[in-house]
This record gives structure tokens, sequence and C-alpha cells, in this order.
């Protein structure tokens, strides 16, 4: 509005100076001199009169414009600090099952994806020649029993020698010995499964030859699952057993609560990790190597002030957060400096504040402490 009063006055002042100009046949210089300065002198004192005629009238809205804000009320809540970190689903129960003894597979009895019992056969190994070591002591052990069997009658009857009796007892029990040293020779032939489960793989064929550490069959049981996660080695003092955790799985849409029933002690060299375990329910639709997104839940405030994290403001090094306070019956908007303790998620646990507390959430860039504002 100023601006406008002082281009009108510029004006009428250089109309007046043409017009002395346009004048000045008439007068001579030092008159022209004179009235112009009488002119400039009067031009001065109304510009000065209308200034504080501005001054006065303009309404303080018009000088001190509020600037409108939203706010949210502060209340104190709980509050968790936590880890978020890839891991995958692993059985407990996935065992490669190997032969005991060498030989060629002459039969294979199962294929990926049966489902078998603990001490069931999945392949045969060829145990031809034990058979047949079988069926000779067999013969013998049978004519063995029957001298034995004849030497004792015969002593117990006082007929013969202790000796004789002796040496029939100790031939009988030697081949018993051996016949079941030979069956459990046939019994290793066998290759069976240490668990209940389903098979996962199938490393044989028929034919091929089988070697005691060599796999021949994977059998995984879904009965007990794990989560595992490796967690940064800046957490090694935060993350204990029985710590909270969250597991979400994404393909599923499915999230699961737990605790940590294994911290590792070891940091791995190259990715500066350690692991943590956590036993999961038998689940059908879980399966090993599925991977989630783990939570872990390290420390929890019971009652903590948090604002969102948006808000907090980096000024002149200072972490600073504006609140809406009434001064002097104005609201206005005030500075306030506080530490962050903690920030996860979109949520910054801040100290200074209190309950009760409005802070500004909407319009708060820009603001300057003691600045009027409206909600």
């Amino acid at each position: 509005m100023k601006s406008k009063l002082y281009t009108k006055l510029l004006a009428l002042f250089v109309i007046a100076i043409v017009v002395a100009a346009c004048n000045g046949s008439s007068k001579d210089k030092e008159t022209q001199l004179k009235d112009l300065k009488a002119q400039q002198a009067a031009l001065a004192t109304q510009i000065s009169e209308l200034e504080k005629g501005v001054d006065t009238k303009a309404p303080e809205s018009g000088t001190r414009r509020s600037k409108e804000v939203g706010v949210i009320e502060l209340t104190a809540r709980p509050f968790d600090h936590y880890i978020t970190t890839q891991g995958a689903i692993e059985a407990v129960d996935n065992i490669l099952v190997s032969a005991k003894t060498m030989g060629i597979i002459t039969q294979v009895f199962v294929r990926e994806g049966d489902v078998v019992s603990k001490g069931q056969t999945l392949a045969q190994i060829d145990n031809s020649l034990t058979l047949r070591g079988m069926e000779e002591v067999k013969s013998g052990l049978d004519l063995a029993t029957t001298i034995y069997n004849r030497q004792k009658n015969l002593w117990d009857q006082k007929i013969g020698t202790e000796v004789q009796y002796l040496q029939a007892k100790n031939n009988k029990e030697s081949l018993e010995r051996r016949l079941a040293t030979i069956k459990e020779q046939l019994d290793m032939a066998l290759i069976k499964s240490p668990i209940s489960g389903s098979v996962d793989a199938v490393d044989v064929k028929i034919g091929q030859n089988a070697a005691p550490g060599a796999p021949a069959f994977r059998v995984v049981s879904s009965d007990r699952l794990k989560f595992i996660a490796n967690v940064s080695e800046a957490y090694v003092t935060d993350v204990k057993k029985g710590n909270k955790v969250q597991i979400a799985f994404g393909d599923l849409n499915k999230s699961v609560s737990g605790q940590v029933t294994f911290v590792g002690k070891a940091i791995n060299q190259l990715s500066r990790t350690f692991p943590v375990e956590i036993a999961l329910a038998s689940n059908s639709d879980f399966r090993p190597n599925m991977s989630g997104e783990l939570k872990l839940i390290f420390h929890s405030e019971e009652a903590a002030i948090v604002v969102p994290v948006n808000v907090v403001q980096d000024i002149n090094g200072q972490k600073v957060v504006y609140t809406a306070e009434t001064v002097g019956g104005k609201l206005v908007a005030k500075k306030n400096i506080v530490k962050v303790i903690g920030v996860y998620g979109n949520l910054a646990q801040v100290s200074t504040l209190k309950s009760g507390d409005k802070i500004i959430t909407v319009g708060y860039q820009g603001l300057n402490d003691g600045e009027l504002i409206k909600i």
C-alpha cells in the first residue's frame, strides 16, 4: 500500500517540475528553484502525514499473518526397539541318508515326494554272497545243534566226558554268533530311513555303487522346524535368548510370533553377523528354505513419548520439534530441542516432550519460534 502512495506523490512531483519548466520563460532560474523547493517541502510533509495514517490504520492481521498448521496431542504409549532382517526356514530333521556298507544297488523302493516312516527300507545293496554264507552257517548250525542236544542228554545221564559236552556246546554257540553277525551284515545291506518324513532327493540308481558317507537319499521331516536369520554384530549385546519376535512370510501372507531359542556366539568374519534361531510350530504351509522377514524386539518401553520421524528437523546441528502453545492469549509455535533415543519404523522416541504437548505435524517447515499459527 505504501509503494502505491509513493508512486502517486512522485508522479505529482514530476508534473510540478514539468509545469515549472514550461513556465521558465516567464521566471528566472532563482525564482523557479525557490518555488520547486517549496513544493518539495509541501510534498514531504504530505508524505509523512500519509505514512503515519497508513501505519495507524493498518490492521494487525496485515502485518502478522497467522500460519495454518495441523497438530496431534502426545500421549505416552508402549514402544518397541527392534531389528529387522531376512531369514529362512530350516528343518531340524533334514537328513542325508547313506549306505552302511559298500556294494551295488540292486533295488530302489522310493521316489522323490514319497512319505516314509522311521526304519523303512529305501534301497537294497547286493547281498548275494552274504546270503550264501548264511545258508552254509545255518546248515552247520543245524548239525552242531543236533550234536549238542545228544551230548547234553548223555551228559545228563552221566554218560560220556565233560569235554565232549563242552566242545559240542561251544561249536553250537560259535555258529549262532556267526549267524547273528551275518544277519547284521544283511541288515547293513539295506539303506533305511532314520526318521519319518518325506523323501526330498534320491541320489542313487540301480546298478550304481553305494559307499558309506556318500549321500543316497535326503529325508526331511516337517514336524520340527526352525527359522534362522543373521543379525549384525552391532546388536550382539542386545539380542538374548527369549527375546520376542514376529516373522512375516510374504509368500503366505501370514505372520507368526515366537521367541529366540538360540543365539550364536561366533561372529562371521565376512558378513560381521551372528546367527539366531526361532523354533516354529509344525505347519503344513511351511517349507524348508522358505524366506521371511524377522522382527526381533530386544527392548520395550511401557510408556514412551514418540513422534512421527518426519517432524524431527535438523536445524543447525540440533534436533528440533515444534509444538503449538498459547502465549498471551495467542497461539504460537514453540521450538523444542529434543534428543532422539531411537528410530524404529516411521516413529522416533524423543526426550524433553511430555504427554499433552501438541506437536505440529502439518506446516512445520519454515516455522520460527514464537510465530503466530492457527489450527
